[in-house]
Protein backbone atom coordinates (compact mmCIF):
# COMPACT_ATOMS: atom_id res chain seq x y z
CA UNK A 1 0.00 0.00 0.00
CA UNK A 2 1.36 3.44 -0.97
CA UNK A 3 1.58 5.86 1.96
CA UNK A 4 3.14 9.29 2.60
CA UNK A 5 5.13 10.21 5.70
CA UNK A 6 4.63 13.97 5.24
CA UNK A 7 1.40 14.24 3.23
CA UNK A 8 1.02 17.99 3.93
CA UNK A 9 3.57 18.68 1.21
CA UNK A 10 1.19 17.19 -1.35
CA UNK A 11 -0.81 20.42 -1.05
CA UNK A 12 1.87 21.91 -3.29
CA UNK A 13 0.23 20.02 -6.13
CA UNK A 14 -2.50 22.68 -5.99
CA UNK A 15 0.06 25.17 -7.30
CA UNK A 16 0.59 23.24 -10.51
CA UNK A 17 -2.65 24.24 -12.33
CA UNK A 18 -1.98 27.99 -11.87
CA UNK A 19 1.64 27.54 -12.90
CA UNK A 20 0.60 25.63 -16.04
CA UNK A 21 -1.93 28.35 -16.88
CA UNK A 22 0.53 31.22 -16.51
CA UNK A 23 3.16 29.44 -18.56
CA UNK A 24 1.05 28.10 -21.41
CA UNK A 25 -2.44 29.63 -21.58
CA UNK A 26 -2.55 33.22 -20.29
CA UNK A 27 -2.96 35.96 -22.89
CA UNK A 28 -0.03 38.15 -23.87
CA UNK A 29 2.36 35.74 -22.20
CA UNK A 30 5.05 36.66 -24.73
CA UNK A 31 5.86 38.81 -27.77
CA UNK A 32 6.07 37.93 -31.46
CA UNK A 33 9.24 38.59 -33.45
CA UNK A 34 8.67 39.17 -37.16
CA UNK A 35 11.33 37.75 -39.41
CA UNK A 36 11.59 38.23 -43.20
CA UNK A 37 12.20 34.78 -44.64
CA UNK A 38 12.95 36.34 -48.08
CA UNK A 39 16.45 37.32 -47.02
CA UNK A 40 17.36 33.64 -47.27
CA UNK A 41 16.61 33.74 -51.04
CA UNK A 42 15.14 30.30 -50.78
CA UNK A 43 11.81 28.60 -50.41
CA UNK A 44 9.55 29.64 -47.57
CA UNK A 45 9.38 27.58 -44.37
CA UNK A 46 6.01 25.96 -43.73
CA UNK A 47 6.15 23.85 -40.53
CA UNK A 48 3.65 21.14 -39.81
CA UNK A 49 1.74 23.01 -37.12
CA UNK A 50 -0.28 20.03 -35.91
CA UNK A 51 2.76 17.81 -35.43
CA UNK A 52 4.78 20.61 -33.83
CA UNK A 53 2.01 21.46 -31.37
CA UNK A 54 1.60 17.78 -30.49
CA UNK A 55 5.30 17.40 -29.75
CA UNK A 56 5.40 20.60 -27.70
CA UNK A 57 2.32 19.54 -25.75
CA UNK A 58 3.90 16.17 -25.00
CA UNK A 59 7.14 17.82 -23.83
CA UNK A 60 5.21 20.19 -21.58
CA UNK A 61 3.33 17.23 -20.15
CA UNK A 62 6.64 15.49 -19.31
CA UNK A 63 7.99 18.62 -17.62
CA UNK A 64 5.00 19.12 -15.36
CA UNK A 65 4.79 15.41 -14.62
CA UNK A 66 8.41 15.61 -13.48
CA UNK A 67 7.59 18.58 -11.24
CA UNK A 68 4.65 16.65 -9.75
CA UNK A 69 6.99 13.73 -9.11
CA UNK A 70 9.35 15.97 -7.11
CA UNK A 71 6.40 17.13 -5.01
CA UNK A 72 5.62 13.46 -4.33
CA UNK A 73 9.20 13.12 -3.07
CA UNK A 74 8.56 15.90 -0.54
CA UNK A 75 5.53 13.90 0.64
CA UNK A 76 7.78 11.00 1.68
CA UNK A 77 6.33 8.15 -0.43
CA UNK A 78 6.70 4.64 0.98
CA UNK A 79 5.21 1.19 0.56
CA UNK A 80 3.67 -0.14 3.76
CA UNK A 81 2.93 -3.77 4.49
CA UNK A 82 1.83 -5.73 7.52
CA UNK A 83 4.15 -8.45 8.78
CA UNK A 84 3.70 -11.06 11.48
CA UNK A 85 6.30 -10.97 14.21
CA UNK A 86 6.37 -14.31 16.01
CA UNK A 87 7.19 -13.99 19.69
CA UNK A 88 7.31 -17.73 20.39
CA UNK A 89 9.31 -20.63 18.90
CA UNK A 90 7.58 -23.00 16.52
CA UNK A 91 7.98 -26.77 16.11
CA UNK A 92 11.22 -28.12 14.65
CA UNK A 93 10.42 -30.63 11.89
CA UNK A 94 12.62 -33.00 9.89
CA UNK A 95 11.15 -34.74 6.85
CA UNK A 96 12.90 -38.04 6.00
CA UNK A 97 12.31 -38.99 2.36
CA UNK A 98 12.78 -42.42 0.74
CA UNK A 99 14.58 -42.32 -2.66
CA UNK A 100 14.76 -46.07 -3.30
CA UNK A 101 13.66 -47.48 -6.72
CA UNK A 102 10.40 -48.87 -5.35
CA UNK A 103 9.20 -45.28 -4.86
CA UNK A 104 8.73 -45.23 -8.65
CA UNK A 105 5.71 -47.50 -8.19
CA UNK A 106 2.85 -46.33 -10.39
CA UNK A 107 0.03 -47.09 -7.98
CA UNK A 108 -0.35 -43.37 -7.16
CA UNK A 109 -1.89 -42.02 -10.38
CA UNK A 110 -1.46 -39.87 -12.35
CA UNK A 111 2.27 -40.05 -11.51
CA UNK A 112 4.07 -42.33 -9.05
CA UNK A 113 4.63 -42.62 -5.31
CA UNK A 114 7.73 -40.47 -5.35
CA UNK A 115 6.29 -37.48 -7.23
CA UNK A 116 3.02 -37.64 -5.30
CA UNK A 117 4.90 -37.68 -2.00
CA UNK A 118 6.90 -34.61 -3.07
CA UNK A 119 3.72 -32.71 -3.99
CA UNK A 120 1.99 -33.54 -0.70
CA UNK A 121 5.12 -32.67 1.27
CA UNK A 122 5.21 -29.28 -0.45
CA UNK A 123 1.58 -28.68 0.51
CA UNK A 124 2.41 -29.56 4.11
CA UNK A 125 5.39 -27.16 4.14
CA UNK A 126 3.31 -24.34 2.65
CA UNK A 127 0.73 -24.76 5.42
CA UNK A 128 3.19 -24.27 8.28
CA UNK A 129 4.20 -20.95 9.85
CA UNK A 130 7.31 -20.18 11.88
CA UNK A 131 8.26 -23.87 12.04
CA UNK A 132 11.88 -24.60 11.07
CA UNK A 133 11.74 -27.54 8.63
CA UNK A 134 14.60 -29.64 7.29
CA UNK A 135 14.89 -32.48 4.76
CA UNK A 136 16.86 -35.73 4.91
CA UNK A 137 16.74 -38.27 2.08
CA UNK A 138 17.95 -41.83 2.01
CA UNK A 139 18.63 -44.76 -0.28
CA UNK A 140 21.57 -47.02 0.41
CA UNK A 141 22.90 -44.14 2.51
CA UNK A 142 21.34 -41.01 4.02
CA UNK A 143 22.22 -37.33 3.59
CA UNK A 144 21.03 -34.00 4.91
CA UNK A 145 19.48 -31.97 2.10
CA UNK A 146 18.40 -28.90 4.09
CA UNK A 147 18.94 -28.21 7.80
CA UNK A 148 15.91 -26.86 9.71
CA UNK A 149 15.09 -23.50 8.16
CA UNK A 150 12.27 -20.99 7.77
CA UNK A 151 13.18 -20.47 4.11
CA UNK A 152 10.30 -22.51 2.69
CA UNK A 153 11.18 -21.52 -0.88
CA UNK A 154 14.56 -23.20 -0.45
CA UNK A 155 12.88 -26.30 0.95
CA UNK A 156 10.57 -26.52 -2.05
CA UNK A 157 13.48 -26.04 -4.45
CA UNK A 158 15.61 -28.76 -2.84
CA UNK A 159 12.66 -31.12 -2.62
CA UNK A 160 12.03 -30.76 -6.34
CA UNK A 161 15.66 -31.68 -7.05
CA UNK A 162 15.37 -35.11 -5.39
CA UNK A 163 15.57 -38.05 -7.80
CA UNK A 164 14.83 -41.73 -7.43
CA UNK A 165 17.91 -43.94 -6.84
CA UNK A 166 20.11 -40.87 -6.39
CA UNK A 167 21.59 -42.52 -3.28
CA UNK A 168 21.64 -46.09 -4.52
CA UNK A 169 19.07 -48.87 -4.68
CA UNK A 170 18.92 -49.70 -0.95
CA UNK A 171 16.58 -48.56 1.83
CA UNK A 172 18.47 -47.29 4.87
CA UNK A 173 15.58 -46.23 7.09
CA UNK A 174 17.71 -46.35 10.24
CA UNK A 175 20.36 -44.10 8.72
CA UNK A 176 17.75 -41.57 7.55
CA UNK A 177 16.22 -41.37 11.04
CA UNK A 178 19.65 -41.11 12.65
CA UNK A 179 20.72 -38.19 10.44
CA UNK A 180 17.44 -36.39 11.15
CA UNK A 181 17.72 -36.97 14.91
CA UNK A 182 21.32 -35.72 14.86
CA UNK A 183 20.28 -32.40 13.34
CA UNK A 184 17.50 -31.98 15.89
CA UNK A 185 19.66 -32.90 18.87
CA UNK A 186 20.85 -29.33 19.51
CA UNK A 187 17.43 -27.74 18.97
CA UNK A 188 15.99 -25.77 21.87
CA UNK A 189 12.43 -26.02 20.54
CA UNK A 190 9.82 -27.36 22.95
CA UNK A 191 8.45 -29.69 20.26
CA UNK A 192 10.53 -31.70 17.76
CA UNK A 193 9.19 -34.22 15.25
CA UNK A 194 10.37 -36.41 12.38
CA UNK A 195 8.09 -37.35 9.48
CA UNK A 196 9.26 -40.53 7.75
CA UNK A 197 7.99 -41.37 4.24
CA UNK A 198 8.94 -44.82 2.94
CA UNK A 199 7.54 -47.75 1.01
CA UNK A 200 10.17 -50.37 1.76
CA UNK A 201 11.90 -52.49 4.35
CA UNK A 202 15.17 -51.49 6.01
CA UNK A 203 17.89 -53.40 4.11
CA UNK A 204 20.91 -51.10 4.23
CA UNK A 205 22.94 -48.86 6.50
CA UNK A 206 24.97 -49.35 9.66
CA UNK A 207 22.25 -48.12 12.05
CA UNK A 208 19.05 -50.06 12.61
CA UNK A 209 15.69 -48.23 12.76
CA UNK A 210 15.09 -49.43 16.34
CA UNK A 211 18.37 -47.84 17.43
CA UNK A 212 17.50 -44.58 15.69
CA UNK A 213 14.03 -44.45 17.26
CA UNK A 214 15.55 -45.09 20.69
CA UNK A 215 17.90 -42.14 20.16
CA UNK A 216 14.99 -39.98 19.02
CA UNK A 217 12.96 -40.91 22.09
CA UNK A 218 15.80 -39.92 24.42
CA UNK A 219 16.09 -36.58 22.61
CA UNK A 220 12.35 -35.93 22.99
CA UNK A 221 11.66 -36.33 19.28
CA UNK A 222 8.38 -37.80 18.05
CA UNK A 223 8.37 -39.85 14.85
CA UNK A 224 5.42 -39.98 12.48
CA UNK A 225 5.98 -42.87 10.06
CA UNK A 226 4.06 -43.11 6.79
CA UNK A 227 3.99 -46.34 4.80
CA UNK A 228 3.32 -45.48 1.15
CA UNK A 229 1.70 -47.76 -1.43
CA UNK A 230 -0.13 -51.05 -1.67
CA UNK A 231 1.41 -54.46 -1.12
CA UNK A 232 1.94 -56.83 -4.04
CA UNK A 233 3.34 -56.51 -7.54
CA UNK A 234 3.38 -53.05 -9.11
CA UNK A 235 4.82 -51.57 -12.28
CA UNK A 236 7.56 -48.98 -11.97
CA UNK A 237 9.43 -46.69 -14.34
CA UNK A 238 12.39 -44.49 -13.47
CA UNK A 239 15.63 -43.04 -14.84
CA UNK A 240 18.98 -43.90 -13.33
CA UNK A 241 20.46 -40.47 -12.42
CA UNK A 242 24.03 -41.77 -12.88
CA UNK A 243 23.67 -43.26 -16.36
CA UNK A 244 20.50 -41.66 -17.68
CA UNK A 245 19.17 -45.13 -18.57
CA UNK A 246 15.42 -45.69 -18.37
CA UNK A 247 14.13 -48.68 -16.44
CA UNK A 248 10.73 -50.28 -16.57
CA UNK A 249 10.02 -53.23 -14.30
CA UNK A 250 7.53 -55.01 -12.11
CA UNK A 251 8.43 -54.79 -8.43
CA UNK A 252 7.20 -56.66 -5.41
CA UNK A 253 6.04 -53.93 -3.09
CA UNK A 254 6.08 -54.53 0.65
CA UNK A 255 7.14 -52.67 3.75
CA UNK A 256 7.65 -53.63 7.35
CA UNK A 257 4.45 -52.24 8.83
CA UNK A 258 5.24 -53.71 12.24
CA UNK A 259 8.57 -51.87 12.32
CA UNK A 260 7.05 -48.56 11.24
CA UNK A 261 4.41 -48.84 13.96
CA UNK A 262 7.03 -49.68 16.57
CA UNK A 263 9.36 -46.75 15.88
CA UNK A 264 6.40 -44.33 15.83
CA UNK A 265 4.73 -45.55 19.01
CA UNK A 266 8.01 -45.80 20.92
CA UNK A 267 8.60 -42.09 20.42
CA UNK A 268 5.03 -40.96 21.09
CA UNK A 269 4.18 -40.50 17.43
CA UNK A 270 1.79 -42.35 15.10
CA UNK A 271 1.95 -44.67 12.13
CA UNK A 272 -0.10 -44.07 8.97
CA UNK A 273 -0.66 -46.15 5.84
CA UNK A 274 -1.27 -44.19 2.64
CA UNK A 275 -2.56 -46.21 -0.32
CA UNK A 276 -3.52 -43.32 -2.64
CA UNK A 277 -2.81 -39.62 -3.20
CA UNK A 278 -6.00 -38.75 -1.33
CA UNK A 279 -5.11 -40.76 1.76
CA UNK A 280 -1.56 -39.37 1.76
CA UNK A 281 -2.98 -35.84 1.69
CA UNK A 282 -5.28 -36.75 4.58
CA UNK A 283 -2.30 -38.12 6.53
CA UNK A 284 -0.41 -34.85 6.20
CA UNK A 285 -3.52 -32.92 7.24
CA UNK A 286 -3.81 -35.11 10.33
CA UNK A 287 -0.17 -34.54 11.28
CA UNK A 288 -0.64 -30.83 10.66
CA UNK A 289 -3.56 -30.71 13.09
CA UNK A 290 -1.83 -32.88 15.69
CA UNK A 291 1.35 -30.81 15.68
CA UNK A 292 0.15 -27.33 16.45
CA UNK A 293 1.26 -25.06 19.26
CA UNK A 294 -0.01 -21.81 20.68
CA UNK A 295 1.75 -18.97 18.92
CA UNK A 296 2.31 -15.46 20.24
CA UNK A 297 2.15 -13.12 17.27
CA UNK A 298 2.45 -9.35 16.96
CA UNK A 299 1.49 -7.49 13.81
CA UNK A 300 3.86 -4.74 12.74
CA UNK A 301 3.79 -2.27 9.87
CA UNK A 302 6.95 -2.11 7.75
CA UNK A 303 7.66 0.90 5.53
CA UNK A 304 9.85 0.75 2.42
CA UNK A 305 10.85 4.29 1.29
CA UNK A 306 10.34 5.09 -2.39
CA UNK A 307 11.78 8.62 -2.58
CA UNK A 308 14.89 7.43 -4.47
CA UNK A 309 12.68 5.98 -7.20
CA UNK A 310 10.56 9.13 -7.50
CA UNK A 311 13.66 11.36 -7.63
CA UNK A 312 15.07 9.28 -10.48
CA UNK A 313 11.77 9.32 -12.40
CA UNK A 314 11.35 13.08 -11.98
CA UNK A 315 14.94 13.77 -13.03
CA UNK A 316 14.65 11.61 -16.15
CA UNK A 317 11.36 13.23 -17.20
CA UNK A 318 12.66 16.79 -16.89
CA UNK A 319 16.02 15.97 -18.49
CA UNK A 320 14.29 14.27 -21.42
CA UNK A 321 12.12 17.36 -21.97
CA UNK A 322 15.17 19.63 -21.69
CA UNK A 323 17.30 17.60 -24.14
CA UNK A 324 14.56 17.42 -26.77
CA UNK A 325 13.98 21.18 -26.62
CA UNK A 326 17.64 22.21 -26.57
CA UNK A 327 19.20 19.56 -28.80
CA UNK A 328 16.45 18.59 -31.24
CA UNK A 329 14.58 21.90 -31.50
CA UNK A 330 17.68 23.99 -30.61
CA UNK A 331 15.80 26.42 -28.43
CA UNK A 332 17.87 29.33 -27.11
CA UNK A 333 15.79 30.25 -24.08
Amino acid sequence: MLTFETPQYLLLLLLLPPAIYFRHFRKNKGGILSFPFKVWKGKGFYPNQLMLKSVLFFLAFLFWLGMATFIFVLGGPALSRHEKLFLSRGIDIMIVFDQSPSMAGKDFPPVNRFETAKVMTNHFIAGRENDPIGIVSFGTDAVLRVPPTLDYNLLTERLEQLQIMELGDGTAIGMGLAVAALHLSNSNADEKIIILLTDGENNSGEIQPETSSSIARKLGIRIYSIGIGQSGEISAEFIDPDTGSEFSATLKSDFDEKLLKKIAEETGGRYFHAVSPGTLEAVFQTIDSLESVERLVKMQVVFEPLHHLFILIGFLLIMFEFIIRKVVFREIL
